[in-house]
């Protein structure tokens, strides 16, 4: 089925990538309205990072997958997995909430590399043991070519970098820069480990 040009729009301070989950809790009657009609035209919409009141140039579709709860009120919680990157060509002030008119962006080809991966996964599980303190567990079907999105969407990665990986169209860069900046976190997170560890003895 093709992909609409014309999409409902939540601007907001978070940056999703595709395949990752982001529960919400809507309460302004724009985007209950917004929901409401996303969920009767089985339509996804597009968070876009909105900051400093300026709407970024590259978003992601949002799939709604589930409806958690409804509030007497007319708020609802729900629940959207994170589906298509779009370049917003035009934002359209025409309803009570935004709307885009976007294009989607297409991925480079991408050759797996396994020694990369590796080395991926493997800095990864250990970043998510130090911030959890649990081996990490993949949810759902895996798909290589949002690996890196994926292990993004978990890690306290900063906004401007989170919106830079959205916007990188090739999945062996973002495996780059995704390994680059664990590799600086990884010290500081046992450097802290290393720190509790001196207090709870003392």
């Amino acid at each position: 089925m093709a992909r609409p040009n014309r999409i409902p729009l939540f601007p907001l301070d978070v940056v999703l990538m595709p395949g990752a989950e982001l529960p919400l809790h809507i309460f302004e009657p724009r985007y209950q309205a917004m929901v409401a009609r996303c969920l009767d035209e089985k339509l996804e919409f597009g968070m876009i990072l909105a900051s400093h009141q300026a709407i970024a140039a590259v978003g992601c579709t949002a799939e709604i997958v589930k409806k958690i709860r409804d509030y007497p009120d007319g708020r609802l919680d729900i629940l959207a997995v994170g589906r298509s990157v779009f370049h917003l060509t035009e934002l359209l002030d025409e309803k009570e909430y935004y709307e885009g008119q976007v294009e989607y962006v297409e991925e480079d080809a991408y050759a797996s590399d396994g020694e990369q991966r590796a080395q991926l996964v493997q800095l990864f599980e250990k970043c998510h043991l130090l911030l959890f303190a649990r081996p990490w567990t993949m949810a759902g079907p895996l798909d290589e070519s949002t690996l890196a999105y994926r292990l993004a969407a978990v890690l306290p990665v900063e906004l401007e970098k989170r919106q830079a990986l959205l916007e990188t169209r090739s999945e062996h860069e973002r495996r780059e820069t995704l390994l680059r900046w664990m590799e600086r976190f990884v010290p500081r997170l046992i450097a802290q480990q290393k720190a509790r560890d001196r207090a709870t003895r003392n």
